[in-house]
């Protein structure tokens, strides 16, 4: 059922994604024509800085619908788990999921989207590799304990 709620979001957020895209371009193909000022092409560059950041995401939401959170190139499948050892001894056990809508409620302290900082760093890696990866207070390392991915559980 969640599956189908996540996918239904996906799907709606592909259409305003493409909406907005639409948006975007139409006064782009006006400007191309008209003759302006710098501010003119000051607000020319922000629209294609714009534009640029949403064709970004509509190839990741299409990627999302078209074979899961795997076909994002850099990130780990939705729904990876790993156990992590820390340099200072402790040990944490996360989720990885794509959606910030996914994380249950009460478990955001073990769950992690797969494109923060530790979700990016699990990416390519597997048991035994020690990672490391930027937070506010610093630079953290710690040893991948387990790492398992949707596809390879039992």
């Amino acid at each position: 059922m969640t599956e189908n709620r996540t996918r239904g979001r996906l799907e709606a957020e592909l259409a305003a994604l493409r909406e907005r895209r639409r948006a975007l371009v139409a006064p782009m193909r006006e400007q191309e024509s008209d003759v302006g000022d710098r501010a003119d092409e000051a607000d020319a560059l922000e629209e294609g800085d714009d534009l640029a950041a949403v064709d970004e995401r509509i190839r990741e939401v299409t990627g999302l619908l078209a074979g899961g959170p795997e076909a994002v190139p850099g990130r780990v499948p939705d729904g990876t788990t790993a156990t992590l050892r820390f340099d200072d001894g402790t040990e944490r056990t996360v989720r990885a999921v794509a959606i910030t809508e996914e994380i249950p409620a009460g478990q955001q302290d073990e769950t992690v989207t797969t494109d923060s900082p530790l979700g990016l760093a699990l990416a390519g890696h597997r048991a035994g590799d020690t990672i490391s990866y930027s937070t506010p207070g610093g630079e953290v390392r710690a040893r991948i304990i387990a790492l398992e991915t949707p596809d390879n559980r039992s």
